[in-house]
């Protein structure tokens, strides 16, 4: 019952995001709740399993605040300008190298393993590119989400560390079998952005002959330097302090690697910086806080709501029951390919379980169970690791995901239909390449 509740409970959520029927804040905050009642949870235990899920986000709450604020005044003091123009010059307004540079910056940019650092940084960096192109955002979270998943294989990311801790193994020993196949993903998914820079491009083209009959190269850096000057407000631009605010902002980046401090905190410190060096006056660093206040208090209610249904779904046990109980209602002549159809079927599981509950209770079940039928214990992980991973930034359990969703100013729903086709198709590929190469054995 319990897991049939939670399932329901989940589902729900799910389904009114993707219908747009309601905001994330109300789905995630009065969903669960009533899931729990029903349950049979009392008000005063449902408060302690809030209590626990806001105490497991406060900090990334805090980070995201101050983050969005930073970059917020980054922008405005012009820092992207010079790195848009130039990849504007270089591509010459070619929408299939912007696609193909965005899934290498996107690499880059995760070496550090965080989905919210990495997001970060590439998504306001880019997306005034995108605009400036009439490149859609979405194609951008679908190649940042999808390059950020590949280097997710890292050892110092999530996923191999929750396996490892499941396994009892080095999270390293984990990794090495992968690097192969995180080159080769990262030269599929090279081919995938051609396919969709070149399935954009002919979109836009399409999108520009009611608009104008200028060629397509002309169109786009007309629209490029049109559009900018209408959405930027130039007085705050601060060009004699580029290069403050580059190494200003290169050594945030720096810190955050380092992780001598909280994240949140170096955001807090590197944004009083910004402030001081760019607006001298209080009335205007007053402004510059206003005026991307909006976008951060949205992003932490967002993240404090997704915390409070996390709470409550994993102290009620929701979350264990459901994995648990959808490994036993399975028809036992699959059991002895359960690893492969968890695996398979990992991209929609992002959809109804949280990563912990993948891991943490579904993995240990399946593992324990194909071991009885002389399956490797790393074949068992791999498969679910490699099946699963794709989807992280599709999921809406995903803190980070939401993020970048406020950055780039998309919805949900919108993400997840653009998006769900490519990175489960994505995941299903490597899962054959991993088994060419042999890291996940018949």
């Amino acid at each position: 019952m319990l897991s049939i509740i939670g399932f329901a409970t989940i589902l729900t959520i799910v389904i009114l995001l993707l219908k747009g029927r309601i905001s994330p804040i109300i789905g995630l905050v009065l969903v669960p709740i009533i899931g729990a009642l029903i349950a049979g949870f009392g008000i005063a235990e449902i408060g302690g399993f809030f209590s626990e899920g806001i105490d497991k986000v406060i900090n990334v709450v805090i980070m995201f605040i101050f983050a969005i604020l930073f970059f917020g005044i980054m922008q405005d003091a012009g820092l992207f300008d010079p790195i848009i123009n130039k990849m504007i010059a270089i591509t010459r307004g070619n929408v299939v190298a912007v696609a193909v540079g965005t899934v290498f910056i996107a690499a880059i940019a995760h070496l550090e393993g965080s989905g919210a650092s990495t997001f970060l940084i590439t998504i306001p960096a880019l997306l005034p590119l995108y605009k400036r192109l009439k490149m859609s955002p979405y194609l951008l979270l679908l190649l940042v989400g999808t390059s950020a998943s590949i280097l997710n294989m890292l050892p110092w990311a999530g996923p191999l560390g929750r396996t490892a801790a499941v396994l009892g193994l080095d999270p390293t020993e984990l990794w090495r079998p992968l690097i192969p196949l995180q080159i080769i993903g990262l030269f599929l998914l090279t081919c995938m952005a051609l396919i969709l820079g070149i399935r954009e491009k002919r979109r836009i083209a399409l999108l520009r002959e009611t608009e104008s009959s200028q060629d397509e190269v002309a169109a786009a850096q007309e629209y490029a330097e049109s559009s900018y000057q209408k959405e930027k407000d130039i007085s705050l631009a601060r060009p004699k302090l580029l290069w403050v605010n580059l190494l200003l902002t290169l050594g945030m980046i720096g810190m955050l690697v380092w992780g001598i401090i909280p994240a949140g905190f170096i955001f807090m410190i590197f944004l009083s910086i910004a402030l001081l060096l760019n607006y001298s006056k209080v009335d205007d660093q007053m402004a510059r806080i206003k005026a991307h206040a909006p976008n951060a208090l949205l992003m932490a209610s967002i993240i404090l709501a997704a915390g409070s249904f996390l709470g409550i779904l994993g102290g009620t046990g929701m979350l264990n029951s459901i994995a648990v109980d959808m490994v036993k209602i399975l028809p036992a002549f699959i059991v002895p390919y359960l690893h492969l159809i968890i695996g398979a079927f990992g991209v929609p599981f992002e959809l109804i379980l949280n990563t912990d509950a993948y891991y943490f209770a579904l993995l240990p079940v399946v593992e324990q169970i194909v071991v009885t039928y002389g399956v490797e214990s790393v074949t068992a992980a791999y498969s679910m690791i490699i099946g699963n991973i794709i989807g992280t930034f599709v999921s809406p359990f995903s803190p980070a995901l939401w993020l970048a969703l406020g950055l780039a100013g998309c919805e949900m729903g919108k993400h997840i239909r653009y998006s769900i086709f490519w990175v489960w198709g994505f995941s299903l590929v490597l899962m054959v390449v991993a088994i060419v190469l042999g890291i996940i054995a018949l």
